[in-house]
């Protein structure tokens, strides 16, 4: 289905955005995984790709957040696909705490790896797709985004305007075809959720339980291939922001 076509996806060396490019990986797009700090894991991701869906798979080491780097690394995936039509921004983090103690560096790290280093992978892809006539990027926010959540207001803040920038995009972009979508997962199992099986948010969600990354996954390949979508905001949670 996307056979041909080349996905960049950054965070997708574990959790939802290793699901995300196993996904894509599976509809046969090659796959650009951009990481944080965890080459082994990278690889790993990549040697997935190259032996079980058969897909060209390559790793990039880049910090998002930072303006230059991120404009390095996507020269390099030009140079070495010729050409990429998708962009997961999945890359992000959290330094939760209460508003009234919050540290003015937890603030600033989760704002500017979540939302200006989403804003520096579009900056720097749009030239790809609008030469190759073909663009989608999906946006990976949250729930948080939507509704809120104490203790975590650079977490919820970064999401909200991932939201917004999402839909600027699509405006912005939709006349010369690239289309931008968001997914805002809710309690979705990953390494660092798996365990909490005593939430109190699962008392909230109205499915009864938490996500799995596939479900996130699937969401990204909805949007990836629904050509007639753009500024959506596709919630996978269970219903808990119903």
């Amino acid at each position: 289905m996307l056979k041909g076509k080349t996905a960049v996806v950054t965070g997708g060396s574990r959790g939802i955005g290793e699901a995300i490019v196993y996904k894509l990986a599976s509809l046969h797009a090659g796959v650009a995984v951009i990481y944080a700090g965890n080459a082994a894991a990278a690889e790993r991701v990549c040697i997935t790709c190259r032996q079980k869906y058969g897909v060209r798979a390559e790793a990039y080491q880049c910090n998002v957040a930072d303006f230059s780097a991120a404009k390095e690394t996507v020269a390099k995936i030009r140079s070495d696909f010729g050409a990429a039509q998708i962009l997961v921004n999945n890359a992000g983090i959290t330094r939760d705490g209460l508003l009234a103690v919050m540290k003015e560096d937890d603030f600033d790290a989760v704002l500017d790896t979540n939302l200006k280093g989403a804003f520096n992978m579009i900056r720097h892809m749009t030239g790809l797709f609008i030469r190759a006539h073909d663009g989608c990027i999906v946006n990976i926010a949250s729930v948080a985004g939507m509704t809120g959540n104490a203790g975590q207001c650079n977490y919820s803040a970064s999401k909200a305007g991932l939201i917004g920038l999402t839909k600027s995009v699509a405006k912005e972009l939709a006349p010369k075809g690239i289309r931008c979508s968001a997914v805002a997962p809710g309690f979705i199992k990953t390494d660092m959720t798996g365990g909490q099986t005593d939430n109190p948010l699962l008392k909230m969600i109205p499915l009864g339980r938490m996500g799995e990354t596939e479900d996130v996954a699937g969401a990204v390949a909805y949007l990836v291939t629904a050509k007639y979508v753009t500024g959506e905001v596709l919630r996978v949670d269970g219903g808990l922001a119903m």
